[in-house]
């Protein structure tokens, strides 16, 4: 448990750097542990909880928001979040799913890596229906495998020219808090796993600790597009060792 802690911690560091909460590699961390299949999802959104609550809550007293931005997003993927955590499937078939996951977010945040300092941006207004639909299915399938899904929603951003870089952050960030906290009351329809959560204190307190350590990163030391290409090489490195452990 102590370098599963440590790798946790890592984790929470890097992703937090760039606005995101880590649950994709908590996730595969937990896998290749031989964690409990039935208990990962949540241990990992709450992960995701803990790291994104800081980041949100700096990002917005820095005057880093936009929230008219957000909001067809959340109304779309909230309730798909909570639906999907309410599904069962294989153990087999979401080590799959979570392999793509990994690997379509390394490729984009790696891809996108240089939209961090774009500052000679034309801002797009996007269509609400639009969003409304890219939420739901982001939403949905964040609920199924257990992540806050704001490491889609970045890059998306960044594709559609929606926002300058530090409110898509931020809107990344928010959006994984509250699909995060969606995806966790879906979650918990299917077990009962709030004492066996205990267990893992040490996890929690790790990507507490990280995530203020990926803020002062953040902030004092790298640049964000720095962060987002060592955050990227992380993911890419994970999904190739969970796709070596799926089809190998």
């Amino acid at each position: 448990m102590i370098i599963l802690s440590i790798l946790f911690l890592i984790t929470a560091i890097l992703y937090s750097s760039v606005g995101f909460g880590g649950g994709s590699t908590y996730l595969a961390l937990l896998l290749i542990w031989d964690i409990p299949f039935y208990i990962f999802p949540v241990i990992a959104l709450l992960c995701n909880i803990i790291v994104v609550s800081g980041n949100s809550f700096n990002y917005i007293r820095a005057g880093n928001h936009n929230f008219k931005l957000l909001l067809p997003f959340l109304i779309g993927s909230v309730p798909f979040a909570f639906f999907g955590g309410t599904l069962k499937i294989e153990k087999e078939v979401f080590e799959i799913l979570l392999f793509l996951v990994l690997s379509v977010a390394g490729v984009l945040l790696l891809i996108n890596n240089k939209s961090y300092e774009n500052k000679d941006l034309i801002i797009k207004k996007l269509n609400f229906v639009i969003s409304l639909l890219i939420g739901s299915l982001l939403g949905l399938i964040s609920g199924i495998v257990g992540i806050g899904g704001g490491i889609f929603l970045s890059p998306i951003l960044f594709l559609l020219k929606a926002e300058k870089p530090k409110i898509i952050v931020t809107t990344a960030s928010l959006f994984i808090l509250i699909n995060s906290i969606s995806g966790i009351f879906g979650q918990l329809t299917k077990e009962d796993i709030l004492i066996d959560i205990s267990n893992y204190l040490s996890l929690f307190i790790c990507v507490f600790v990280g995530g203020l350590l990926g803020n002062y990163l953040n902030l004092k030391i790298l640049t964000s597009r720095v962060l987002a290409i060592i955050t990227s090489l992380l993911v890419i490195f994970v999904s190739i060792r969970m796709g070596l452990r799926i089809f190998l």
